[in-house]
Parts: structure tokens; sequence; C-alpha cells
């Protein structure tokens, strides 16, 4: 079996590292905020404003429940996904190998681009942002497998970073 589940902050990477080391490895890349928007039919920040944080969070469980059946591939999961107690519950119980993209406020920003439509990001965004960080950094932190500092590396150094650690898990 191989299931990768990348994991981090928004702005860390998750769904473009994903996508080619999906592509490295042969294996298929599945975005769980793609998979929501696609089956609700409109972005993600509409389903906040129109349904509610608490309706988005029961989709983006609904998605991990099903993303984690599938074999030989790469996930990208939404910041907040693993946040929850059923989530995470979920995730260790999956035997998927988690990575944790861990990234700074300084690097993430210019990725974000704290201009466009992030729901949980509104007011301050940058302060939104840290104390989002912190809270959920230590949730990543006990679910990764692996864990990588992507400030200053590429995709390919990410991705390289990555195989070595799964090489030497074995």
């Amino acid at each position: 079996m191989k299931r990768l589940v990348l994991i981090g902050a928004p702005g860390s990477g998750k769904s473009t590292v994903g996508s080619e080391l999906a592509r490295a490895r042969g294996l298929d890349f599945v975005d769980t905020d793609q998979l929501i928007e696609s089956r609700e039919n409109k972005p993600i920040t509409d389903i906040f404003v129109v349904d509610g944080e608490p309706h988005f969070r029961a989709l983006e469980l609904e998605i991990l429940k099903e993303v984690l059946t599938m074999q030989d591939v790469v996930i990208s999961l939404g910041g907040g996904a693993p946040i929850s107690d059923q989530a995470q519950a979920q995730i260790n119980s999956s035997e998927s190998t988690v990575i944790f993209l861990d990234v700074s406020l300084a690097t993430a920003a210019p990725r974000v681009g704290f201009n466009r439509d992030r729901p949980l990001l509104l007011g301050n965004p940058r302060a939104q942002w840290q104390a989002l960080s912190d809270k959920r950094r230590p949730i990543y932190e006990a679910l990764a497998n692996v864990s990588i500092k992507v400030d200053d590396m590429s995709v390919e150094e990410i991705i390289s970073e990555i195989e070595r650690a799964l090489n030497e898990q074995g």
C-alpha cells in the first residue's frame, strides 16, 4: 500500500509538492479542497460564507474518510482537515505515511497571497495565519511520520528530502 498524506499550514506547498511527488512516484494525486469544491460546485470561500464552517468541516471529514481508503495515492489535505479528534483518529488508523510540510509565515505569505479569499484569514491575515499555525502545529507534529522544514527549498528539493526520509523508513 502506498498512501502519502501531506499536511501543513496554508502556503506550505501541499498541493504543488503533492502533485509533483505523485508524478515522480507514478501515483495518483488527490487534493481534498479541490474534491470539496468539485462536489459542492462552488469555491470553499462560498461554502464558508453561505453554508458556514461547520458544514464545510463535515464535508471535509466525509472526503477525508473517502480518500483514506484509496491506494497508490498522494493526498493533500486542507490545512484544517486533520485538526478534529475524529480526523486525527481516521488518519492514525489509516496506515498512511503522513508528511508535515513545515513553513514559516515569511515563506507562506507570498504563496498564500493574503489578498485572496481565505475565509479563516479575514481581518489581519498574517496574525490569523500565525495564530492558526501555532494552534495546529502540535497536531501536525503528532500526526507526522516525516517533518520537513520547507522554507528556502524548491519543490524538487522538498521531494528529494521526502524521498530520502521515506527510504530511511523502509
